[in-house]
């Protein structure tokens, strides 16, 4: 398994290099200095210790780098966006309305200038791609065309703790269409003191339900636990059944590669403001497959699902365009486009396949680590009164770059403290605090200070107690 590459992985390297002990410093930075992809980070702004807010600068050194963990929240900032906007927004002041059509990246299409790329890194054909709105907003669009609820078909099935917003959009299309959240909304548990769901009762649930069910839409990657799905596998099941399987890739896109042509995905949402670094609110992507090109189903319409070469005759009789294009509602937001422009670029001097190899090794490396110093049956003798317990699959193909650990003390101090030593992650209640080392950008380094950042912090905790 993969846990033995890696193992096999760090004594080779710590062999080469003479390192005795796996645990310090210096094998991160003989990791880093392999690693094939570490000039990425160059394309990026790094935030600093000094820039970033509720740092004690009595406990690190404020021109270092901070220890930035975040980007399955907010991916960073590509250098080249701002330049990217600035030739926009020249364009703009010198020229008005004629910048709709004039280059570089004429605002009446912009969105079909990134729809390929974006397309590629979902494994999709791009007429089965569009590039619009924010994720939930995609979701509510995609639901009212292909959820159709019947009699006695009428359900949704999604998993327990599924994002707030995915809930939400759930429960109002289940009343919209004249159903109860009682009746139609199937919400999976995982099993008693387990916090991931396993594949063998997910299939047995859309078994044995499977005929009432009229959706199922999973997160491909799961927010909180950081468990990733099988897509392909869930999506089959959901076909042999006669439901419609849709999914919200919010935490998979631009993290592990996809093929959702390929798996029969009916259809799709993600956003590209973590993994795809676009900035907060950042332009969502929406997939439909080609399976249902022409299907004229009815959906919620406006003058951008016309077909562009007869949009402005403006003769009111519609014109569907055939694939994903034919669900946009509106005008593309040309200031949402430019950043995902700069992430493309970037993109294209790697690959999704890379980056996912070097993920596995950096985030097998973080839990390397953490294990070592916190778990439960630790040798080291760390695993003192706080524990730290590590709630994503160990699995490499059950997750990607993040890893939601669980405390057993409260997590808010456990934030306090490491926010103080300048490491950027994120809680989310009831007890777990995110992880993200972003292939991209994050280095074996930064693994190995935010491991040594959080022992200060829990001994810290410990003392206080």
């Amino acid at each position: 398994g993969s846990e033995m590459d890696l193992n096999s992985y760090l004594s080779e390297v710590s062999r080469e290099a003479h390192i005795d002990d796996l645990m310090c410093y210096e094998l991160a930075v003989e990791l880093d200095k392999r690693d094939p992809l570490k000039h990425l980070r160059d394309e990026f702004h790094y935030p600093k210790m000094k820039t970033i807010p509720h740092v004690d600068y009595s406990l690190v050194n404020e021109d270092d780098d901070s220890v930035y963990m975040c980007g399955n929240s907010l991916g960073l900032m590509l250098k080249s966006t701002r330049k990217y906007m600035d030739i926009q927004f020249e364009k703009w002041a010198n020229m008005g309305v004629c910048g709709h059509t004039e280059d570089p990246l004429p605002w009446a299409h912009c969105d079909e200038t990134v729809t390929e790329g974006i397309a590629k890194l979902v494994g999709a054909e791009p007429s089965e791609v569009a590039l619009m709105n924010g994720l939930t907003v995609n979701m509510h669009i995609l639901l009212t065309a292909f959820y159709k609820p019947t009699k006695n078909r009428h359900k949704i099935l999604l998993e327990s703790k599924a994002f707030p917003s995915d809930h939400y959009a759930v429960e109002s299309q289940i009343r919209l269409k004249g159903f109860t959240v009682e009746d139609s909304m199937m919400c999976m548990e995982p099993r008693k003191d387990e916090d991931c769901l396993r594949i063998e009762d997910i299939l047995s649930v859309i078994e044995r339900e499977g005929d009432s069910i009229a959706v199922i839409v999973f997160s491909g990657l799961q927010y909180y636990t950081g468990q990733l799905f099988d897509i392909e596998t869930i999506t089959k099941a959901g076909h042999k059944k006669g439901c419609i399987v849709g999914w919200n890739l919010a935490h998979a896109f631009a993290n592990v590669p996809l093929s959702l042509h390929k798996w029969d995905v009916d259809f799709a949402c993600w956003c590209t403001y973590k993994y795809g670094s676009s900035g907060a609110g950042g332009l969502a992507g929406a997939f439909v497959h080609s399976k249902y090109n022409g299907d004229k189903r009815e959906r919620m319409v406006g003058w951008w699902a016309h077909k562009a070469d007869t949009r402005f005759i403006m003769d009111n009789k519609l014109e569907l365009d055939d694939g994903a294009a034919g669900y946009r509602i509106s005008n593309p937001p040309m200031m949402l486009v430019v950043p995902l422009q700069a992430f493309l670029e970037v993109m294209s001097k790697t690959s999704l396949e890379e980056l996912r190899k070097k993920s596995i090794l950096l985030t097998g490396y973080l839990e390397f680590l953490i294990s070592h110093h916190l778990s439960p049956n630790s040798s080291t003798g760390k695993a003192k009164k706080v524990q730290c317990s590590i709630m994503t699959p160990s699995d490499p193909k059950q997750r990607g770059c993040q890893l939601s650990l669980k405390f057993n003390v409260d997590i808010a101090q456990v934030f306090e403290e490491l926010t103080k030593r300048g490491v950027v992650v994120d809680k989310r209640y009831p007890n777990v605090i995110r992880v993200t080392p972003v292939h991209l950008y994050n280095s074996f380094r930064d693994a190995h200070r935010f491991v040594e950042a959080l022992l200060d912090s829990l001994d810290k905790i410990e003392n206080l107690k």
